[in-house]
């Protein structure tokens, strides 16, 4: 930066070109080669903004047409910038004297009694550097094969730079330069600017809590020169004549005041998100085509054992049968025989103790011989039936061995089937594992096209926009690329959506976790919502809110939830399975803001259900969602507006169509101190919904003394003036002009309306 009076050589310093003689040229041509010269076309690129500061407008040096560049600062950073200004890059150093020279031949000079062409204007030149650095890559091994890896992607970066050369229009006094007309206010402003300048230079050497940076166009632009972010230099000129020693100790006391600024410098980088996306979508091809190999593999060897093991099943059960129907028939075969031959000697005997009986009865004595051979043949009988019964148990013994035997066989056959039964348990959990895998390819693929998308638009990401619906990145997944289905959708088709819902249940809590993601996801889709809920996912969502403390899994629930919420039949739904009670439960017991933001849009979906509010206000919805209030995220806030402007509105509708009578249910909770301090919010979503709320509460009779006394009726005058929403601006006034309460009070008020 240059600074000094009116003729002492800031131009010349800076701004010299040297076309005849090369050892004449200015800082502005010196810098520029030393850049060029120290930079690569390949990494590197440079481009140009020249700029001036005339009569407090900044104009483009490069496009007269351009006379009107508005200041842009970053709320986040501080950071200022002029996105208007022509951008243009260089290549070599004679585009960049061209572009001098055409800069030159716009600027605003004038010829004065102490420079025959005394600038009239700030001259800023400003120099973007952008150098592309990337990280070194490393191997990360492979969980599923340890002799295979992959290269996880290198995080690319970009590195910025920006030189600033300022070339200072000369401060001047009237009675010398004599300036008059037009040149007067060309003085006059240029000496403001550098007022100021010296203004912030006193503030930030004394250390004072306030430096007025917006005084000036000037200072704003200058802001990371002075206790900002940047190295600065600053050339002082000054003329020998005594004539001026008023103005040479006034520039030399600038200097002095300046050089106490201490200045903090920062290395500014980001990620270079475009060269990423590109590596991750190599990286998931790689990962995709292994995991297909993997799987299909898997499948190939669970085939085969499968075979074997059914092979060897049958193999066995078919032997087993052969042999124990052979010794079945066997064993039959010798009993049979056996119980015969006892049968035909019992009748021998029976036969023979017969006629001996008849025999002792005719001759009336038995002999001694006839009594020996009967005592002879009925032991003989007994030793044979005792035989016959020997052999009996042997054949019984013999049966029940085979019956063991085949026991044995049994056995083997148990152990064949426990092990076709760990070998399904572990491809269950195999096929778990894989639909994981591929809800995270197809999270992956979404995140890459998003970004993709937003780099092609050149933003950063998508606001959020406060509209009536849940601020979510799931509502893109409804969105087609390049006329494919959403991600999600073909995930349900690939998968199914019963076998992602059974995940829910896992035992395995990563595996629960992720489940509930894709479950959220599907439920961001109009076209899942109705089949998630006819599958039973609204009661496995609301039995995870019930019985899991985990705060990622409630904070997913919930969202979930919300999502299937924008459906009637499933709010319907959620109200009869205690779906409030439990959302109330969630709200009390959360502190995430997240977790909140969710639940707060799945109470406010089902306040916009003109047959739930009296439910809603029974099962202490509209308590929870005041109660939430205490987060103070603006996000959550704006939620809760929503909720509001939604019950206040069904109410009344109710109220119209003679449903409804008293007072509101809001009113009854408490809900109008919280209404009339939020009714001119900075957050525009919020002020918005109270804005609405306020106008419907204010449309039924019964509310409207409370609501004066609570000093509504002022917000909603400001709003039939004031609101930037023609729609409710309008509904404001005709509600305000139609009730006899309202106008009352405002003519007693004396308030212009």
């Amino acid at each position: 930066m240059a600074y000094g009076q009116t003729g002492t050589g800031k131009t010349f310093t800076l701004g010299r070109l040297g076309d005849e003689d090369t050892a004449a040229r200015g800082i502005m041509v010196r810098s520029m080669e030393d850049i060029i010269g120290g930079t690569s076309l390949d990494t590197d690129s440079i481009s140009v903004s020249y700029l001036q500061l005339y009569m407090e407008t900044i104009q483009d040096l490069l496009d007269p047409t351009n006379d009107n560049i508005a200041i842009v600062e970053d709320p986040r950073t501080g950071d200022v910038s002029l996105p208007g200004a022509t951008h243009v890059e260089i290549r070599n150093q004679q585009n960049f004297l061209e572009l001098l020279q055409l800069g030159e031949t716009h600027r605003v000079a004038a010829n004065t009694k102490l420079n025959t062409e005394s600038s009239r204007s700030h001259a800023i030149l400003m120099v973007h550097v952008k150098r592309s650095v990337v990280e070194n890559e490393f191997p990360v091994s492979n969980e599923m094969e340890s002799s295979s890896h992959f290269v996880r992607p290198s995080k690319p970066l970009v590195r910025r730079s920006k030189l600033v050369l300022v070339d200072l229009a000369g401060s001047e006094r009237v009675h010398k330069s004599g300036s008059e007309g037009h040149m007067l206010e060309e003085a006059k402003s240029i000496n403001l600017s550098l007022s100021a300048l010296g203004k912030c230079i006193n503030a930030i050497a004394e250390n004072s809590p306030h430096v007025p940076l917006r005084d000036s166009k000037l200072t704003r632009l200058l802001r990371d020169s002075f206790g900002g972010t940047a190295r600065t230099s600053l050339i002082v000129t000054i003329g020998p004549s005594p004539r001026h020693r008023g103005e040479t100790t006034s520039t030399i006391l600038f200097g002095q005041r300046a050089m106490k600024v201490e200045n903090m410098l920062k290395i500014k980088e980001e990620f270079d998100y475009k060269s990423l996306s590109k590596k991750l979508e190599v990286q998931l091809d790689k990962v995709i085509a292994e995991n297909e190999r993997q799987l299909k593999a898997f499948d190939d060897d669970v085939e085969r054992i499968n075979r074997q093991a059914q092979n060897r099943i049958s193999e066995v059960e078919k032997n087993f049968a052969e042999a124990l129907e052979k010794e079945k028939l066997k064993c039959q075969m010798e009993y049979m025989e056996s119980v015969k031959k006892l049968e035909e000697k019992l009748i021998s005997n029976q036969r023979n103790h017969e006629n001996g009986k008849r025999n002792g009865e005719v001759n009336g004595v038995v002999t001694a011989s006839e009594f020996t051979r009967l005592k002879e043949s009925l032991e003989n009988e007994m030793k044979l039936r005792k035989s016959a019964e020997e052999e009996v148990s042997k054949v019984k013994s013999q049966s029940t061995l085979k019956t063991r035997s085949g026991e044995g066989e049994d056995a083997g056959i148990t152990r064949l089937q426990k092990l076709l039964e760990d070998e399904a348990l572990q491809k269950k959990k195999l096929e778990e594992e894989v639909t994981i895998l591929r809800s995270q390819l197809v999270q992956l693929t979404f995140e890459a096209d998003q970004m993709r998308r937003c780099l092609d638009r050149g933003a950063p990401g998508n606001s959020y926009s406060g509209t009536d619906s849940l601020p979510s990145r799931h509502s893109q997944a409804r969105e087609s690329v390049n006329g494919q289905k959403a991600p999600f959708a073909t995930l349900c088709e690939q998968v199914g959506l019963q076998k992602i819902l059974q995940l829910l249940e896992s035992d395995d809590a990563n595996i629960r976790i992720h489940a509930v993601k894709v479950v959220a996801n599907l439920a961001a889709e109009e076209a899942n919502q109705e089949k998630i809920v006819e599958a039973g996912g609204l009661t496995s969502l609301l039995m995870l809110l019930r019985s899991y403390e985990d705060e990622t899994v409630r904070r997913v629930a919930a969202g979930a939830i919300a999502n299937l919420a924008m459906n009637e039949v499933s709010q319907q739904l959620i109200v009869d399975q205690g779906g409030i009670s439990l959302l109330s439960l969630t709200a009390a017991d959360a502190e995430d803001p997240q977790t909140l933001r969710m639940v707060a849009g799945a109470i406010a979906n089902l306040c916009g259900n003109d047959k739930l509010q009296a439910r809603l206000w029974s099962d202490g919805g509209i308590k929870a969602l005041l109660g939430m209030v205490r987060c103070g995220h603006p996000d959550v806030l704006a939620q809760v507006a929503r909720g509001i402007a939604n019950f206040a509105k069904c109410e009344s509708r109710a109220t119209t169509q003679g449903v409804k009578s008293g007072r509101s249910l809001l009113i009854e909770d408490g809900a109008l101190p919280w209404i009339v301090q939020h009714a001119n919010d900075e957050a525009a979503p919020i002020r918005r919904h109270i804005e609405l709320a306020l106008c419907h509460l204010a449309q039924h009779e019964v509310n409207a003394k409370e609501m004066i006394s609570g000093g509504a009726l002022w917000e909603l005058v400001r709003i039939s003036k004031e609101c930037s929403r023609e729609d409710i601006r309008s509904l404001a006034h005709r509600t305000l002009s139609s009730s006899p309460v309202f106008r009352s009070e405002i003519r007693r008020l004396g308030i212009q309306f």
